[in-house]
């Protein structure tokens, strides 16, 4: 970072110079001043240091290109801005300057200062934007009124640059009034609060400075979710690498679930299913409180990148969620942070899986030995399928794992585990495969070669979109079989059942007597969703792709969805993150995604095809008709 002592006339060029040799320029000002401004953007956010104003200049920080006024040589600062307008104007046609102050401290009301008749859509855009903020502002109406003048300043101080100035150096200014109802009288700070003010502020002037950008400067920026910081502090990294680190200390799945289930399947059936062996776990490798210590100590709160502290907040709540389960193993604490965990079943979802379960009647066909696969062919499988991506990208890794303490397949870290003794119809191997190393393993990929560790380990409650995703490409390869979804569906009906208190063996008899589903597949779903003494991950599955066939029919595409793993409620999010080049579009992309079928297929899912139409198998005739 650069250090100017003294605004002169040569230290102005020096400034002027070292910006064309960086996409990013820091430099420290007279009187604790600073600037920062990211190529390609003809803006400045200015604020003017101030005392007794906690929060005002935390806005400004967050942006990419601002301006801190420190508190010497007014007049330098004065001949910095023009230089900066000039320079930039000359490049773009025409260069905003946007000054932020707060209002007296009883002040309700942001004041716009600005030329209303030259720009009054660029205004308009901003009103509309800061009238948002009374969806979270409680028990008061915050204005918003037009000021159109000449002193677009604080009152009682200096102008920034006087409007004839403006003019000689090709800007436009614009002052933003804000009312400081993110403080106390006392200057002290609603943090909470303030995060939620400073979210809705820096979106609506965004898209304000985007109006102006289009409509008056020839810049490339094609949205407003380009302007926010391309370059994010080191401090936000090692965040990120912490909080990684904390979660990659412990598989969660791995610990949740019994190790002893083989044992406990095998009670369960030779005593006519009366006898329930105890779950047993595996030793923690963690101790949650020390965990948790280090989980607190991230000063998160420390991130100036409203979008950025968000995500990483969002987190640490839902690893502190884990870690209290894996504490509350075998108790009904684990139940009940499980519920918040994965917020519980809505009565939509619950009707959905039992409109699954009255149109699809599970499948007893008997198959001969020649018509499944075992764990060996199955990894064979496999293999040529991480082959297959390799072919993308020649980093891929997937090391297969096969164990005999396991009773579910599943993917954790990268790689693939498969329980030694799994057995799988014939045609549906190609779709879990697609499922698991397809979306699973390629997704930890993709989010591996992302700036921040948490795309390939997850962000919070990102299992909706990955089961989701996984279900989906389940189907394009044409395997997602009847049985299959009756198993999705009769995942939620055991956690609707969880719910409302059954335990083990009321759950596999409501599975088996009144859904008709066999013995053996009632059990498997009722130990999962018993793990721990209830673990409600499984209804994820069927929620997922509800959740991404509504998205698919309101227009959305399936590749920005593969660049890590992340939820449905970040989409958002990481389309702005990877408009402001942070993040990369997906490396590596799924087989069937590049299938010429691929989009037909996608456009009967718009067209509204149920649920129960994706399976793979016949549905009897007589149950076709019915559907119709």
């Amino acid at each position: 970072m650069d250090k100017i002592k003294f605004l002169f006339k040569k230290s102005i060029e020096q400034i002027l110079k070292n910006l064309g040799k960086h996409d990013e320029y820091n430099c420290r000002l007279p009187g604790g001043g600073l600037l920062h401004i990211e190529s390609g953007l003809p803006y400045l956010i200015v604020y003017r240091k101030k005392t007794k104003d906690v929060g005002t200049k935390e806005i400004v920080l967050s942006e990419a290109c601002y301006l801190v006024i420190g508190r010497k040589d007014f007049k330098g600062y004065q001949n910095l801005i023009f230089a900066l307008a000039d320079h930039f104007s000359t490049k773009y046609e025409s260069y905003l300057l946007f000054e932020l102050f707060s209002g007296p401290e009883n002040s309700t009301n942001f004041s716009m200062k600005g030329p209303a008749e030259l720009l009054p859509k660029t205004l308009k855009v901003l009103e509309n934007g800061l009238q948002q903020i009374n969806l979270i502002v409680p028990n008061i109406q915050i204005g918003t009124r037009m000021e159109n003048t000449n002193s677009r300043h604080p009152d009682g101080r200096r102008p920034l640059l006087s409007i004839e100035k403006t003019k000689q150096c090709g800007a436009l200014l614009l002052g933003l009034e804000v009312p400081p109802i993110y403080r106390d009288v006392k200057n002290r700070l609603y943090p909470v609060f303030f995060r939620e003010f400073h979210n809705f502020l820096t979106k609506a002037m965004q898209q304000a400075i985007y109006d102006f950008i289009r409509i008056q400067t020839v810049c490339g920026v094609t949205s407003y979710n380009a302007l926010g910081q391309r370059y994010p502090k080191e401090k936000v990294f090692e965040i990120d690498r912490k909080l990684s680190d904390i979660e990659n200390s412990y598989q969660f799945l791995w610990l949740v679930s019994p190790s002893n289930i083989h044992n406990i399947k095998n009670t369960f059936f030779d005593s006519g299913f009366e006898t329930i062996l105890d779950y047993h776990y595996r030793l923690l490798p963690i101790d949650p409180d020390l965990l948790k210590r280090k989980l607190y100590e991230l000063r998160i709160e420390k991130i100036e990148d409203p979008t950025l502290s968000y995500i990483f907040r969002q987190k640490r709540e839902e690893l502190d969620h884990q870690i209290s389960m894996l504490n509350e193993r075998g108790t009904a604490n684990f139940f009940y942070n499980s519920i918040r965990l994965h917020h519980g079943i809505e009565r939509e979802l619950k009707e959905e899986a039992e409109n699954l379960l009255k149109h699809l009647p599970e499948t007893n066909s008997e198959d001969n030995e020649d018509s499944r696969m075992d764990t060996q062919e199955f990894a064979a499988l496999a293999q040529k399928e991480i082959d297959f991506l390799k072919k993308q990208d020649n980093s891929f890794t997937c090391k297969i794992h096969i164990r005999k303490d396991l009773n579910i397949m599943m993917v954790s870290q990268g790689d693939l585990y498969i329980p030694a003794d799994y057995n799988v119809k014939r045609y549906e191997a190609e779709a879990l495969i697609q499922h698991e190393v397809g979306i699973h393993a390629l997704t930890y990929f993709n989010g591996n070669q992302q700036p921040f560790k948490q795309l390939s380990v997850g962000l919070a409650d990102y299992d909706p979109m990955q089961e989701g995703l996984a279900v989906f490409f389940e189907y394009m390869a044409d395997g997602l079989s009847t049985n299959r979804l009756r198993t999705l569906a009769g995942r939620v009906i055991a956690g609707w059942a969880r719910l409302n208190g059954k335990d083990f063996k009321k759950i596999f008899e409501l599975l088996v007597k009144e859904y008709g589903f066999s013995k053996t597949r009632g059990f498997n779903i009722t130990s999962r969703i018993m793990q721990g003494g209830g673990l409600l991950k499984d209804i994820i599955y069927l929620k997922g792709l509800l959740k991404l066939m509504h998205y698919l029919k309101n227009g959305g595409k399936i590749e920005p969805l593969l660049s890590g793993k992340f939820g449905f409620h970040h989409i958002e999010t990481i389309q702005q993150l990877t408009e402001r080049n942070i993040l990369k579009p997906p490396v590596l992309k799924p087989r069937y995604l590049l299938d010429l079928n691929f989009e037909a297929k996608v456009e009967t899912i718009r067209q509204g095809l149920p649920v129960y139409n994706m399976v793979c198998d016949s549905i009897p005739k007589e149950t076709q008709i019915a559907n119709k």
